[in-house]
Protein backbone atom coordinates (compact mmCIF):
# COMPACT_ATOMS: atom_id res chain seq x y z
CA UNK A 1 0.00 0.00 0.00
CA UNK A 2 1.34 3.41 -1.17
CA UNK A 3 1.96 6.50 1.52
CA UNK A 4 -1.57 7.76 -0.13
CA UNK A 5 -3.46 4.96 0.06
CA UNK A 6 -2.65 4.67 3.62
CA UNK A 7 -3.78 8.33 3.99
CA UNK A 8 -6.66 7.74 2.49
CA UNK A 9 -7.78 4.71 4.33
CA UNK A 10 -7.09 6.02 7.45
CA UNK A 11 -8.82 9.36 6.71
CA UNK A 12 -12.26 7.62 6.03
CA UNK A 13 -11.54 5.31 8.88
CA UNK A 14 -11.96 8.66 10.54
CA UNK A 15 -15.10 9.48 8.84
CA UNK A 16 -18.18 9.26 11.20
CA UNK A 17 -20.72 8.97 8.00
CA UNK A 18 -18.76 6.13 5.99
CA UNK A 19 -18.68 3.93 9.10
CA UNK A 20 -21.78 4.30 9.78
CA UNK A 21 -22.58 3.22 6.39
CA UNK A 22 -20.13 0.23 6.70
CA UNK A 23 -18.25 1.12 3.84
CA UNK A 24 -14.87 -0.26 3.03
CA UNK A 25 -11.54 2.05 1.40
CA UNK A 26 -10.10 -0.89 -0.19
CA UNK A 27 -6.74 0.41 -2.12
CA UNK A 28 -6.07 -0.82 -5.77
CA UNK A 29 -3.48 -2.09 -7.80
CA UNK A 30 -3.37 1.17 -9.44
CA UNK A 31 -2.31 3.26 -6.55
CA UNK A 32 -6.03 4.53 -6.24
CA UNK A 33 -8.47 2.94 -3.81
CA UNK A 34 -12.32 2.23 -3.79
CA UNK A 35 -15.22 1.64 -2.09
CA UNK A 36 -16.67 -1.87 -1.22
CA UNK A 37 -19.88 -2.25 0.46
CA UNK A 38 -22.05 -5.24 0.89
CA UNK A 39 -25.53 -4.11 1.15
CA UNK A 40 -27.76 -5.13 4.15
CA UNK A 41 -30.86 -4.70 5.96
CA UNK A 42 -30.33 -1.34 6.94
CA UNK A 43 -28.66 0.24 3.77
CA UNK A 44 -32.46 -1.03 1.89
CA UNK A 45 -36.27 0.74 1.30
CA UNK A 46 -39.31 -0.10 1.71
CA UNK A 47 -39.25 -2.43 -1.27
CA UNK A 48 -36.01 -4.71 -0.18
CA UNK A 49 -33.44 -2.78 -2.29
CA UNK A 50 -30.92 -0.21 -1.94
CA UNK A 51 -31.86 3.29 -0.86
CA UNK A 52 -30.75 5.89 -3.52
CA UNK A 53 -29.35 7.91 -0.92
CA UNK A 54 -26.86 5.24 0.27
CA UNK A 55 -25.55 4.35 -3.16
CA UNK A 56 -25.15 8.49 -3.99
CA UNK A 57 -22.84 8.46 -0.84
CA UNK A 58 -21.12 6.03 -2.15
CA UNK A 59 -20.38 8.06 -5.40
CA UNK A 60 -19.63 11.03 -3.32
CA UNK A 61 -17.12 9.55 -1.01
CA UNK A 62 -15.43 7.39 -4.38
CA UNK A 63 -14.83 10.56 -5.66
CA UNK A 64 -13.90 12.59 -3.08
CA UNK A 65 -11.31 9.71 -2.32
CA UNK A 66 -9.85 9.91 -6.12
CA UNK A 67 -9.44 13.66 -5.65
CA UNK A 68 -7.54 13.10 -2.50
CA UNK A 69 -5.17 10.83 -4.89
CA UNK A 70 -4.70 14.16 -6.88
CA UNK A 71 -3.76 15.76 -3.58
CA UNK A 72 -6.71 17.84 -3.27
CA UNK A 73 -8.96 18.23 -0.38
CA UNK A 74 -12.81 18.81 -1.57
CA UNK A 75 -16.09 19.27 -0.91
CA UNK A 76 -18.84 18.56 -2.97
CA UNK A 77 -20.68 21.19 -5.12
CA UNK A 78 -23.38 19.28 -7.58
CA UNK A 79 -23.63 15.62 -7.49
CA UNK A 80 -25.94 14.03 -9.89
CA UNK A 81 -26.95 10.12 -10.22
CA UNK A 82 -28.16 7.31 -12.88
CA UNK A 83 -29.40 4.41 -11.85
CA UNK A 84 -29.92 1.91 -13.96
CA UNK A 85 -30.56 -1.31 -11.83
CA UNK A 86 -31.76 -2.24 -8.19
CA UNK A 87 -30.03 -3.49 -5.76
CA UNK A 88 -30.71 -6.55 -3.35
CA UNK A 89 -29.56 -7.53 -0.06
CA UNK A 90 -25.77 -9.31 -0.01
CA UNK A 91 -25.17 -7.58 -3.27
CA UNK A 92 -21.34 -6.47 -2.94
CA UNK A 93 -20.74 -3.29 -4.55
CA UNK A 94 -17.56 -1.88 -5.91
CA UNK A 95 -17.31 2.03 -6.01
CA UNK A 96 -14.66 3.44 -8.34
CA UNK A 97 -14.00 7.28 -8.78
CA UNK A 98 -12.07 8.63 -11.95
CA UNK A 99 -11.29 12.27 -12.27
CA UNK A 100 -12.51 14.20 -15.57
CA UNK A 101 -10.83 17.19 -14.75
CA UNK A 102 -8.29 18.55 -12.03
CA UNK A 103 -8.33 22.12 -11.74
CA UNK A 104 -6.80 24.48 -9.39
CA UNK A 105 -10.75 25.94 -7.98
CA UNK A 106 -12.64 23.03 -9.24
CA UNK A 107 -12.64 19.63 -9.88
CA UNK A 108 -14.79 17.37 -11.68
CA UNK A 109 -15.15 13.54 -11.56
CA UNK A 110 -17.48 10.42 -12.16
CA UNK A 111 -18.49 7.22 -10.38
CA UNK A 112 -18.63 4.06 -11.45
CA UNK A 113 -20.91 1.77 -8.81
CA UNK A 114 -20.63 -2.38 -9.60
CA UNK A 115 -20.56 -5.71 -8.52
CA UNK A 116 -17.51 -7.92 -8.24
CA UNK A 117 -18.95 -9.23 -12.06
CA UNK A 118 -18.37 -5.72 -13.45
CA UNK A 119 -23.08 -5.15 -13.57
CA UNK A 120 -23.05 -1.39 -13.28
CA UNK A 121 -26.15 -0.46 -11.31
CA UNK A 122 -25.18 3.23 -11.05
CA UNK A 123 -23.27 5.99 -12.10
CA UNK A 124 -22.92 9.57 -10.38
CA UNK A 125 -21.10 12.60 -12.06
CA UNK A 126 -20.07 15.57 -9.69
CA UNK A 127 -18.48 18.87 -9.69
CA UNK A 128 -15.96 19.69 -6.44
CA UNK A 129 -14.88 22.77 -4.92
CA UNK A 130 -10.89 22.31 -3.91
CA UNK A 131 -10.43 23.80 -0.64
CA UNK A 132 -6.33 23.32 -0.80
CA UNK A 133 -3.54 20.26 -1.20
CA UNK A 134 -3.29 17.60 1.46
CA UNK A 135 0.13 17.97 1.38
CA UNK A 136 1.69 21.42 0.52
Amino acid sequence: MTKTQQFIVDFYHKNPFVEYLQAEVVPTADGGVQLELTVEAEHTNLYGIIHGGVLMSLADTAMGAAALTHNKKVVTMNLSMDFMHSVPMTTRLIATGTVLHDGRHTMTLESDIRNAEGKLFAKGHGTFYVLGLVEE
